[in-house]
């Protein structure tokens, strides 16, 4: 009928209608209301005005985006329409009045508009203790676990998956059943697997719970993990919580099997699934979801942890969640909206934020040239946005009596180029696409800086961040041109598509020149393509100069979920590859068979200061800095790890 003529414009390109007899369905179709491009039309048969209220302010909740109608027959009288004062406001032009040909009543049309929004809202939070847990406003629980710990905690007579949500130990819980078919049925490969059932919820509901029943998800880690990978396979983790198809609203997550060791990959992985930046205009761009994680052993019980140091364990959980989703988010940004000077604006807000330990500084534009930073100068004097070298510093604000010489010095190092078209070695257009992620070394250092100083961790913490756009211009370096970096080499430029190695070479130069006894230099950068080759999509490739330094950040790879793997340290045997006629080096190999990934890293290595006597590692992380088109926030769990911060 509705597609039909007899009812007048607005309602003639109506893509889906729905019949709603009760209430409590509204929340449960306008769910479906997210998903749509097109117009939808809802006859309610129950209209009145506390309905309409009802409806609208769910209509509210879930931010929809698509203009939809709404044919209200009331048993009794006209609903009485209001406008919610959500941030998706609900338009109601009294204008729109069309006769209802199936009755006396009205159908009035409400447009519900949202701007687009630069980050999703959605809020985190973590815990030990399953008594903080609120089943009565949950719509959603999901449990993961490897499937052995799954069903073993079902079959306990203690505490079983009912009381996981909600159900009393010892009480009758009807479906029992239905989750011994779940765990039956679900499969658990090398990827996971995962299953979902909609059950009657097992307790009293609280008022804004959307209604009687509850999202089960099971989601099943890899029984066996190689000694490469996280016991907790923290990628398959993230896979599966994505695939659990998130909603708005409240979601309980409850990891089994988990531990103090653990608590950081974990979090680590949660947020990963959960990705922040959108300029969607329709769809489900809007996700407004709060979700509690729960951290038990692997029989459902507390973690156990020393008495007075859960909260430091809480606290890495939420810096870390925090990181990556700062991490993230700047990978996601357009080249459009993260200029370097954009970015420099984030770097500066969080330096205010934190401004009790952290200093902040740049040098911008000219003065890089003037000062000598001839590498991060000529990669982005052609844009319309100067380059620029973000320097924080923070020392911790207490000591715990320890003396500040005590104290290790660590700088972290980003590459930050915000687009990267190769310059004037032009990229092509499809190998151009995604470019704008070449500054996820820069993101996750800064997001690993930011949490390690929430964290208060007991480290001096430079960081460094070489923020350029290799963009193309009349201004352009260009192959051929001889640069003067500074660390005082010259280099010949035979690939200006090699840039990332350039602002590099003088962000460890800086570091290595001007913090004082500095222990280790970290530098991070999705420098090369050659190491998805050697190392793959999610284990980074690391060089370091000693073998302690390797061991340290493959360990802390391991422990965070942000895997590494070493790649060959031979600097003697590979430097000939830069060899330049007419300069100290080039800056692109001739041989690109011959292990480019350590080449690269070595060529950032030869501009540290001859009086550095630290330790250096290089992480090479261009392919698990993103999956499926996003960012992944990888590096920050990485950070964190190496500096050893608590769930690690």
């Amino acid at each position: 009928v509705l597609k039909g003529k007899m009812f007048p414009h607005p309602f003639q390109n109506i893509s889906k209608t729905y019949l709603i007899s009760k209430p409590h369905s509204s929340r449960h179709f306008m769910k479906e209301l997210i998903g749509a491009t097109a117009s939808v039309a809802l006859i309610h048969s129950f209209a009145t005005a506390t309905h309409f209220q009802s409806v609208s302010t769910t209509l509210s909740n879930l931010r929809v985006q698509t203009s939809s109608h709404f044919a209200f027959a009331p048993n009794r009288k006209r609903p009485s329409f209001y406008s919610s004062s959500r941030s998706s406001s609900i338009n109601i032009d009294p204008n729109l009045l069309v006769t209802n040909p199936l009755g006396k009543s009205r159908i009035r049309k409400i447009m519900c508009k949202s701007e687009s929004t630069l980050m999703n809202a959605r809020e985190i939070s973590h815990t030990f203790d399953p008594e903080d847990v609120d089943h009565s406003t949950a719509d959603s629980i999901v449990i993961i676990g490897k499937k052995s710990v799954l069903k073993d905690i079902h079959e306990s007579k203690e505490r079983d998956i009912g009381t996981l949500l909600g159900v009393q130990p010892g009480e009758s819980f009807s479906d029992a059943g239905v989750i011994s078919a779940m765990l039956r049925d679900v499969k658990a490969g090398p990827s996971g697997g995962s299953t979902s059932a909609y059950l009657k919820r097992p307790i009293q509901k609280a008022e804004d719970a959307a209604d009687d029943y509850l999202k089960l998800s099971l989601c099943v880690l890899p029984a066996e993990v190689s000694r490469n990978n996280h016991e907790m396979s923290p990628h398959v983790l993230t896979d599966l919580l994505k695939s659990s198809k998130l909603e708005n609203g409240n979601m309980i997550v409850y990891i089994l099997g988990a531990s103090t060791e653990n608590v950081g990959a974990l979090s680590s992985a949660i947020a990963k699934a959960l990705p922040l930046f959108s300029r969607k205009t329709t769809g489900k761009s809007d996700i407004d979801l709060k979700i509690n994680v729960c951290f038990l052993d692997s029989k459902s019980n507390r973690v156990s942890i020393e008495e007075g140091s859960a909260a430091d364990y809480i606290a890495s959980a939420d810096a870390v969640a925090e990181g990556v989703s700062l991490a993230s988010r700047l990978v996601d940004m357009p080249p459009n909206h993260l200029t370097t000077d954009k970015f420099a604006t984030e770097c500066r807000d969080i330096a205010e934020c934190l401004s009790n330990c952290v200093t902040f500084d740049e040098i911008v534009g000219e003065e890089l040239k003037e000062k000598g930073y001839g590498g991060v100068y000529h990669v982005g004097k052609a844009a319309e946005c100067p380059p620029r070298l973000i320097i924080m510093n923070y020392t911790p604000p207490s000591l715990d009596g320890k003396g500040l010489d005590d104290l290790e010095s660590v700088a972290l190092v980003g590459k930050g180029i915000v687009y990267d078209t190769g310059g004037l070695a032009l990229k092509t257009k499809t190998g151009m696409c995604g470019m704008k992620h070449d500054m996820g070394g820069s993101a996750g250092v800064l997001g690993g800086f930011y949490a390690a100083v929430k964290l208060g961790l007991q480290k001096k913490i430079t960081l460094t961040l070489c923020l350029a756009e290799n963009a193309i211009g009349s201004g352009s370096f260009r192959n051929d041109d001889i640069l003067r970096l500074y660390s005082g080499k010259t280099c010949e430029i035979n690939n200006t598509d090699a840039e990332g190695r350039l602002v590099l070479a003088d962000g460890v130069a800086h570091v290595s020149k001007h913090v004082e006894n500095l222990d280790l230099i970290v530098d991070m950068a999705t420098l090369t393509g050659a190491q998805l080759i050697a190392t793959g999509k999610k284990h980074a490739g690391v060089l370091a100069n000693t073998r302690s330094a390797e061991q340290r950040v493959f360990d802390a790879g391991l422990k965070s979920g942000d895997l590494t793997y070493p790649l060959l340290y031979a600097p003697e045997l590979l430097k000939k590859e830069f060899a330049s006629k007419v300069a100290d080096m080039k800056n692109s190999v001739k041989d690109r068979g011959n292990a480019q990934s350590s080449c690269a890293g070595h060529f950032i290595e030869a501009h540290i200061d001859a009086n550095f006597k630290g330790e250096w590692i290089h992480v090479d992380m261009a392919g698990p800095c993103t999956k499926d088109e996003r960012g992944t926030g990888y590096g920050v769990a990485l950070v964190l790890s190496i500096l050893n911060a608590p769930g690690f």
